[in-house]
């Protein structure tokens, strides 16, 4: 189907991209755009506190949905091509996901490129989820449900995360949640179809694709290394059950339904949803809609089985 009304509607409101890209100039804007708390969706509790890991501080947001002795929990990471995004900007993402599934939700503040090389804010992130482990009793994880959950590039980082505590031994991870998730940041067009079907119009463009992730490549990332692009993982097997959600006029929709086929002949338990007149970002950006805000819902549904 063309791109939903509403989300063509706002693409055409918007300024045509820079033509150089500045961090911090970008993040401020972002971060103006979050609104005031008390418009935010309410929850039981929502705490910042700082995860003391292996890593190093790491900040991170905890939500709470509702009273109860335990819980399971969800380890989100936010988007933003490595070098944008941060609690505020997804907060509202974690908030829906905490109200949807029930679970206690665990927001993490990695480090960003350039400023921190790779592989710093996977570290964090993946350090962030054996504290949750290790705190079991301050957090009342019940030891069920610990699953991992990220947009874009927090898609990335989540089925690193994965990989990486599998090949640890590290068996707590029970779900991975991959919400159009950069799985290879070898931006050749002709890698897959989507690259060109997709390629202008629909928010995020191809030609975007290499300056965005830039900053990341240049602080250290090879995209030969599967901690970069996941999908360069030889054996997916003893991978935990995996939801990813793409978008059908998403350059990156063909590599994470990619991921999904491969997970699947590796034996592993794949849910793959696409969702249709949808762009990249849609769960960040346009939630609003219904029709979106059902990938939430679909989490919730994921998790429970």
């Amino acid at each position: 189907m063309p791109l939903h009304p509403e989300i063509a509607r706002v693409l055409a409101t918007l300024p045509a991209p820079p033509d150089s890209l500045d961090p911090a100039a970008m993040r401020a804007g972002d971060e103006a755009q979050v609104p005031p708390r008390e418009e935010r969706t309410p929850l039981h509790s929502v705490e910042d506190t700082v995860a003391h890991t292996a890593s190093g501080d790491v900040p991170v947001r905890i939500y709470t949905p509702a009273e109860a002795d335990s819980y399971g929990v969800l380890v989100y990471f936010h988007g933003g091509a490595f070098f944008l995004g941060s609690l505020n900007t997804h907060d509202h993402v974690a908030r829906s996901l905490a109200k949807e599934i029930g679970l206690k939700v665990v927001s993490v503040g990695y480090r960003l490129a350039p400023e921190s090389a790779f592989p710093a804010g996977l570290d964090d992130s993946y350090a962030v989820v054996r504290w949750v482990a290790e705190h079991r009793e301050d957090l009342r994880w019940n030891g069920g449900t610990l699953a991992v959950a990220g947009d874009s590039s927090g898609g990335t980082f989540a089925a690193a995360v994965a990989a990486a505590a599998h090949d640890d031994g590290f068996d707590a991870i029970t779900h991975q949640v991959l919400y159009y998730p950069s799985l290879d940041l070898d931006f050749d067009v002709d890698r897959y179809p989507s690259l060109r079907e997709n390629a202008v119009g629909y928010g995020l463009e191809t030609a975007g694709l290499k300056p965005f992730n830039a900053f990341y490549l240049g602080s250290g990332a090879d995209p030969a290394d599967p901690r970069v692009s996941p999908i360069k993982r030889a054996d997916l097997t003893g991978l935990p059950p995996a939801l990813i959600v793409t978008g059908e006029h998403d350059p990156l929709r063909d590599e994470g339904e990619l991921y999904g086929r491969r997970l699947t002949e590796a034996g592993v338990h794949v849910t793959v949803s696409r969702y249709a007149g949808a762009g990249h970002g849609f769960v960040q950006h346009f939630s609003w809609i219904p029709d979106y805000y059902r990938a939430f819902e679909e989490t919730r549904d994921f998790l429970a089985r």
